[in-house]
């Protein structure tokens, strides 16, 4: 009797202890693929706010997340505080985040929009369009890329993402 009891707390246990490594392993967002295999990524380069070009190479000690955006994308205008937020908390500050306007759009445009959404935390990126949409093979806008310490793509969200979601955040934070 005392083992039987014994082998029904431990079957509880472990249905326990899988459905919570199971939410942190997959959160519940719909366009978030997690890929089987990560994708190898090219030499990429982009510019920052003063114009010098950037490379991966020069954030490989972080994880990375690359969020392509537009000033007219209204998805993008809406996830970009959120993006903002998430950089500001400690328990992330392990991860580099670049988001690039591929709009192919003035650099004082993407300032205003700066300006206009109140974001204080974000370097403003930009890029040659055409390169970046071909080396990440991107759809449309916003896409976010994940990029681990050793400059392998094991994940992306393909439009609007929620960066204050618990479950996200949860399953980020256990990439660090």
């Amino acid at each position: 009797m005392k083992y039987q009891k014994l082998n029904y707390l431990v079957f509880f246990i472990y249905l326990l202890s899988s459905s919570v490594s199971y939410s942190i392993e997959r959160p519940d967002i719909n366009n978030l693929i997690i890929h089987e295999k990560k994708k190898t990524i090219g030499k990429v380069e982009f510019f920052n706010s003063k114009k010098n070009k950037e490379t991966l190479e020069n954030y490989k000690e972080n994880l990375i997340i690359i969020n392509f955006w537009a000033t007219w994308c209204l998805p993008c205008k809406e996830e970009m505080p959120h993006l903002d937020k998430l950089v500001s908390k400690n328990k992330f500050k392990k991860i580099k985040v670049i988001p690039i306007n591929i709009a192919d759009e003035k650099l004082k445009k993407s300032k205003e929009f700066f300006e206009k959404l109140n974001i204080k935390n974000l370097e403003i990126f930009y890029g040659p369009s055409l390169d970046l949409a071909k080396e990440f093979k991107l759809r449309g806008i916003p896409t976010t890329i994940f990029i681990d310490k050793d400059g392998y793509e094991f994940a992306r969200v393909i439009g609007f993402i929620d960066f204050e979601n618990k479950s996200f955040l949860d399953w980020l934070y256990n990439k660090i």
